[in-house]
């Protein structure tokens, strides 16, 4: 019999394989209080496995350098969460003075529209005063929300570590696991996929890193020149900020600048924190990460963005930050899967001709069909 009857047409490979992505999106919408947690820990042990494998290098046992490597990463974070906290509580000590600052700033913004849009006092307090209340009656519904995930919180806090060990010490078991999962695909071709997710999510992770210690810098440096007190800390909330991609330096300057705007005795300062922030975003996105992280995560921005879109919707706070590398392992996924390799294609950084003043012919050439047409219209004026 000729094997090309037994072939699927394409059209019944890119239907299943959409279903099985739908199916995938739906379970791990329904299961994400156990996922979530898992996709920290994947993320966390690709960041250690290096590490991992350099305590292994000293004939230190996989269990040992494991539990070491997860234990330097709970040093780290706890570290940074301290020095946050304790920042917080410093700052707060000044808070009547800021308090006081603040109450004086609304009154000149009150004096500032009644002299411009002839509204009253009375009119902007009672406006406030309804926005306030109507924040306070929600208030409950936060605070319940807020200590409800306590426990989540408190849960993750013990599973992302153990998850993360046991990530680490199993990792060539799971390793196998996808070769007996994938009997019918070439195990050279399983391997290097796996190969290509570890350097994708690994380049991710520590090019993040690496541009926030250069963001933090920046932002510190640009607050001291301007000198606005706390600039440490406040130049490092707003690079750990980048955790949320593209809007986390934009937030991360609020906070600063209405600290400007409190302490100093004009709003220029503030006006130049958030300058400055926009400038070290800019050199983010257009110098540092593309040097830094090069084309190892290739991502166009418009999927970028509607990845933390849908990321948002699905895991909320934690799909923001899950979004990106998620996506990048997603793309790996649909370059290898042969019905799926168009997505991939749409998923990825579109090449140079593609921008190019000429990119239509040039595309056209390249599909081969210029002549094509040419031939058609020739065809048809006959």
């Amino acid at each position: 019999m000729d094997n090309s009857t037994n072939k699927k047409p394409y059209s019944y490979e890119l239907a299943s394989s959409l279903l099985t992505l739908i199916l995938i999106i739906a379970i791990l919408y329904f299961l994400q209080s156990v996922l979530v947690p898992l996709m920290f820990s994947i993320l966390i042990a690709i960041s250690l496995f290096p590490v991992a494998r350099f305590l292994e290098k000293f004939n230190i046992n996989r269990a040992i350098s494991s539990i070491l490597s997860v234990i330097l990463a709970i040093v780290v974070i706890s570290a940074l969460i301290w020095f946050i906290i304790h920042q917080v509580i410093v700052i707060g000590h000044n808070g009547t003075d800021l308090q006081d600052r603040f109450f004086t700033i609304f009154n000149t913004i009150q004096q500032w529209t009644t002299a411009k849009f002839g509204v009253e006092p009375g009119d902007l307090t009672q406006k406030f005063k309804e926005l306030s209340n109507k924040a306070l009656s929600n208030a409950g519904t936060y605070l319940t929300a807020a200590f409800g995930s306590v426990g989540g919180i408190l849960a993750g806090l013990i599973i992302v570590p153990l998850f993360s060990f046991f990530l680490l010490y199993y990792r060539d078991f799971f390793r196998e696991f996808f070769f007996h999962a994938f009997k019918s695909t070439p195990q050279d071709k399983v391997h290097e996929t796996l190969n290509k997710i570890y350097i994708v999510v690994q380049s991710y992770l520590l090019g993040l890193v690496t541009v926030m210690a250069i963001v933090a810098i920046l932002n510190t440096v640009g607050l001291m020149i301007l000198g606005v007190e706390y600039a440490w800390f406040f130049g490092t909330l707003a690079s750990l900020l980048m955790l949320l991609p593209y809007i986390g330096i934009a937030i991360g300057s609020i906070l600063p600048a209405l600290f400007a705007l409190a302490t100093k005795d004009s709003y220029w300062y503030a006006v130049g924190v958030v300058a400055w922030f926009q400038i070290v975003q800019f050199l983010e996105g257009n110098l540092i990460t593309p040097n830094i992280v090069g084309g190892k995560v290739s991502i166009n921005p418009l999927m970028a963005v509607i990845a933390i879109l849908l990321g948002g919707m699905l895991f909320g706070l934690a799909g923001l930050i899950l979004a990106l590398p998620l996506t990048a392992v997603i793309k790996v996924l649909f370059d290898a899967i042969p019905s799926m390799k168009a997505f991939g294609f749409l998923i990825g950084e579109p090449e140079k001709y593609h921008l190019k003043r000429y990119s239509t012919m040039v595309l056209l050439k390249r599909w081969q069909l210029k002549d094509k047409l040419q031939e058609n219209d020739k065809n048809k004026k006959k």
